[in-house]
């Protein structure tokens, strides 16, 4: 092992270029390289990936709890992770419901999944909502990280006009909200994500322009790597050489996604320029740039929206052809059910994509997937009913051995889903008091 110690916070710099470092054991003090493996010392991460117009349960709940609960139809795609997750039954988001309101299931599952509170319905400038479970945990420690938070979506976001039976399209449009009336608008743009992250000035139109015409961010960091890389030792060099080659694959699979054909989308469905036209590698690379993000500890807090709440995308590559919210409202009809078996199926799929990625990045003696704890799920259960108890909630990994996964857990009765983020709050470190309709910690986790 080299005995070269650098700092932590050690960036590869080029002109217009910043670049974090994965977690190496020069960074760590010489009285803790015996224990440099150690994945309690790595931070813990935190990520909600949404599904929009929920699932159909008989496909997706499992009938027996406990760690040998089976995998129903739409969740089969996690069977390589099924040590790695906590599937929930019972959980509720009462706020998405009516509750005196009237229509707008849509709008308010979205508004409501990470702050608990009921939205206000109206479709004009003056939408209110809550302070949602990341932005609480952003406000408290997003300041240890370059980004506070990261927010992500597959479709274009809409912060204006009314998107629900006169609920604004923001509440389907984004989860984050720093405060009741601060909803964060999502990217859907993986390069911008990009650059975003690796710019010396992010929000710097010059610096981003920059970068869009240099060929490769990595070659105005290569000297710097190449000056580092002899300061390593034998473990480390090989994982800086890793991480570098990932950084390369990642930014050559998105210039080469943006040249791609687009593909007939609906109108309603917005995509900015350079987005790949193809959806399972648009869905791929942005889970990619969210594991980047966390591996470079550039940020530890994210959300990503694999479709807003009323979407009508249509699943063409798993045969089907109608718009996603159209055949949610199944009406028990069985060519619909297949489809939304499909669909789900498909989701399940790109978790599955997102949670091995994860787990194939070595942290310590564990992966990086041991320190997250990565939600999948939706506010709304049977999409024919709007349903919003008994939630499709799963918690993928440890949260830094605070968590025990490999179990299906029910819940009583209308447990508020807000527990789980107060529980998760408090593993990462930045604990509440209450969050929306909150009523305690989730006990059973660990």
């Amino acid at each position: 092992m080299n005995n070269t110690q650098i700092p932590r916070r050690t960036f590869l710099r080029g002109v217009g270029t910043l670049m974090a470092l994965p977690a190496l054991e020069s960074m760590l003090p010489r009285s803790m390289w015996a224990a440099a493996a150690t994945a309690a010392k790595a931070p813990k991460r935190m990520a909600w990936v949404y599904i929009p117009q929920g699932a159909y349960m008989p496909y997706w709940m499992p009938t027996t709890e406990g760690s040998n609960f089976e995998l129903m139809d739409c969740v089969q795609p996690m069977a390589e992770h099924k040590k790695d997750m906590i599937l929930f039954g019972g959980l509720t988001c009462d706020k998405a419901r009516a509750n005196g309101d009237g229509g707008g299931d849509h709008a308010r599952a979205g508004g409501a999944f990470l702050t608990g509170t009921q939205p206000r319905k109206t479709a004009g400038s003056n939408f209110q909502a809550g302070t949602s479970a990341d932005q609480l945990a952003a406000q408290q420690l997003g300041h240890q990280t370059r980004f506070p938070s990261l927010e992500m979506a597959i479709e274009g976001y809409r912060g204006t006009g009314n998107c629900d039976s006169g609920y604004a399209c923001v509440y389907e449009h984004t989860l984050s909200w720093k405060d009741s009336t601060t909803p964060l608008p999502t990217e859907v743009n993986p390069k911008q994500i990009f650059n975003r992250l690796f710019a010396d000035k992010p929000s710097d139109p010059d610096t981003i322009a920059k970068n869009k015409l240099r060929a490769s961010v990595l070659d105005a960091v290569l000297d710097d790597a190449k000056s580092l890389n002899r300061k390593l030792g034998g473990s480390d060099k090989l994982k800086l050489d890793q991480y570098l080659t990932g950084v390369r694959e990642l930014e050559q699979q998105i210039t080469r996604a943006a040249t791609l054909t687009p593909l007939e989308i609906p109108d309603d469905f917005s995509r900015p320029d350079g987005v790949p036209a193809d959806l399972t590698e648009h869905i791929h690379i942005m889970c990619d740039l969210m594991v980047l993000a966390f591996q470079t500890d550039v940020t530890r807090i994210a959300t990503f929206m694999l479709g807003r709440e009323g979407s009508e995308t249509k699943y063409r590559m798993v045969g089907v052809n109608e718009g996603h919210h159209t055949i949610s409202h199944h009406q028990n009809r069985a060519d619909n059910l297949a489809k939304l078996k499909a669909i789900g199926t498909y989701h399940m799929q790109q978790f599955a994509y997102l949670v091995g990625k994860l787990k194939s990045i070595k942290e310590g003696d564990g992966t990086l997937l041991d320190n997250c704890m990565v939600v999948y799920g939706s506010a709304i259960a049977d999409p024919n009913r709007h349903a919003h108890d008994n939630l499709p909630i799963i918690l993928a990994g440890r949260g830094g051995g605070t968590i025990t996964p490999g179990r299906h857990i029910r819940y009583s009765k209308e447990t508020p889903v807000n527990n789980l983020w107060l529980a998760m709050l408090d593993r990462f470190g930045a604990p509440a008091e209450k969050l929306g309709d909150s009523t305690g910690l989730l006990e059973g986790l660990a």
